[in-house]
């Protein structure tokens, strides 16, 4: 773990601000890194090698003259192929977008640069971003670095994938159904969801190319194999938008908790609507566990909406009406018979449950939209007494490790294995159903491997707006050696 592709970012910085290291030699070794293992693992599908050393250099350079640096000076990072850069390709794994350049940076692209993080290149997606792999016509597959045979996640799977390769310190991802979370999971890496609204999605696709409104449900946020570079990403990127910046600043919640000893740690580890392997079940008690050996107060959580049967109606509702703007009206009616023919659904096999809401929700009017998005609303000011009794809550992000690469179609149709028995694909979109839905602040940290030597991830989610608490203690358990990233066998 010495190497310096797998060293922190906050320690490649140091080192770049001791003189120990600068951002030229770093670059280069990257860039090396990539040229080596890329071909085999296709998670960068973009890459920008001379654009990239000329920044370095004079990131050097005005490192020398003493000019003022930002905090991510001369660091270089790619970046997942959904997020705009000026002057670099950026599809979104369509093919009808191959030959888009777009002539300013995304929102978020611009605070990196600012702060003096250098682009090198772009990540790998799913076709518009919306599958839980990461593949397309554009690109092809991009591998597991733990597993070949299996996906990196999705859609920001070629970002967890560069990671855990080591091909770059950080990654921006964005996050609707699972699309940090499930990544990170999958590869063994950290990545953050943000709090609603917390970072600017303004230059991100889809939408289609030039959309200034922010889409429903989805974030952007930080990903890294490291606790402590989420917090230092994340205060990068966070932010309002330049038109908002006028008449509002940015100033986050401190974390309520700076020890292990101080947290209030809730459990909800189970739901029978969406089995979860014995194997990780077993993970998250030894966890448990361990964390009350430390002076954790450690407890299963109770509260209302702390029930799959509560989250998934009005989540899948909302999903649907979000996507329906991207269907064909032959998926249209589609969704219209999987929501007609829900009392005969589980005939045809498995199905993952309410998940016909999600039919409703495409087809349904506007004034039906406004009733369930009442209804989040309500909940979501509902969960606040949730995290009145805790400071953090402990949920899986999926039922399974990384699966096994599958791109048969219809999506309907694909099914994962849970403890031995067939389950829907769509049960992967359950368990980060909560936070997505209300809004709140979850990271996906690596805790484990399965016997496979599979990395596998525990959810830790907080309150509105709490998204330091959350990173504070994802930090506390890699201090302690409860969490913490481990490179692919070889790496």
């Amino acid at each position: 773990m010495d190497a310096l592709h797998y060293l922190p970012a906050h320690e490649l910085l140091r080192r770049m601000a001791d003189g120990q290291l600068s951002s030229e030699q770093l670059t280069r070794a990257l860039l090396a890194r990539i040229r080596e293992h890329n071909p085999r693992l296709n998670a960068v599908v973009t890459l920008d090698e001379a654009g990239a050393l000329a920044r370095a250099r004079q990131a050097d350079r005005q490192r020398a003259d003493g000019a003022p640096l930002g905090p991510l000076h001369g660091l270089p990072l790619t970046l997942k192929d959904t997020w705009e850069v000026a002057g670099l390709p950026c599809t979104a794994g369509a093919p009808a977008l191959r030959d888009h350049r777009p002539e300013r940076h995304a929102d978020v692209v611009q605070r990196l640069v600012d702060a003096g993080a250098l682009i090198l290149g772009k990540t790998n997606v799913p076709l518009y971003a919306t599958d839980l792999q990461s593949y397309n016509a554009l690109f092809g597959v991009t591998l597991n670095p733990h597993d070949p045979d299996r996906t990196p996640g999705g859609s920001s799977g070629g970002a967890a994938a560069a990671l855990a390769a080591g091909f770059t310190p950080l990654e921006v991802g964005s996050d609707l159904a699972g699309s940090i979370r499930t990544p990170a999971h999958f590869c063994g890496v950290f990545g953050h969801k943000p709090s609603r609204a917390l970072v600017s999605f303004r230059g991100h696709i889809p939408g289609p190319p030039g959309t200034e409104s922010r889409p429903d449900l989805v974030e952007g946020g930080p990903m890294a194999r490291n606790a402590r570079d989420l917090r230092l990403l994340l205060e990068v990127i966070a932010g309002p938008r330049p038109v908002e910046s006028r008449s509002w600043r940015l100033a986050m919640a401190p974390a309520t908790i700076d020890r292990l000893d101080q947290t209030r740690v809730g459990l909800w580890l189970e739901d029978p609507l969406c089995p979860v392997d014995d194997e990780l079940v077993s993970g998250y008690q030894t966890l448990a566990q361990a964390l009350e050996t430390t002076g954790a107060q450690v407890a299963p959580a109770r509260h209302p909406l702390l029930a799959l049967d509560q989250i998934l109606p009005p989540y899948f509702n909302l999903l649907g009406s979000l996507l329906s703007t991207s269907l064909k009206p032959s998926q249209r009616r589609q969704m219209k018979w999987i929501a007609r023919l829900e009392p005969w659904l589980h005939l045809f096999g498995p199905t993952t449950a309410h998940i016909a809401e999600y039919g409703r929700g495409v087809n349904q009017p506007v004034y039906q939209w406004a009733l369930w998005s009442e209804r989040r609303e309500t909940m979501r000011a509902q969960i606040e007494t949730l995290f009145q009794s805790v400071d953090v809550l402990l949920t899986p992000v999926t039922p399974t490790a990384a699966i096994a690469h599958d791109h048969s179609q219809p999506v309907f149709r694909r099914r994962i294995t849970v403890a031995g028995r067939p389950r829907a694909y769509m049960d992967q979109f359950c368990w980060i159903a909560l936070a997505t839905l209300l809004g709140l602040p979850a990271t996906s940290v690596p805790i484990g491997r399965t016997r496979q030597g599979l990395p596998y991830n525990v959810q830790v989610i907080g309150a509105p707006g709490m998204d330091l608490t959350t990173l504070r203690f994802s930090e506390l358990l890699e201090q302690a050696g409860l969490a913490g990233f481990q490179a692919p066998e070889g790496g």
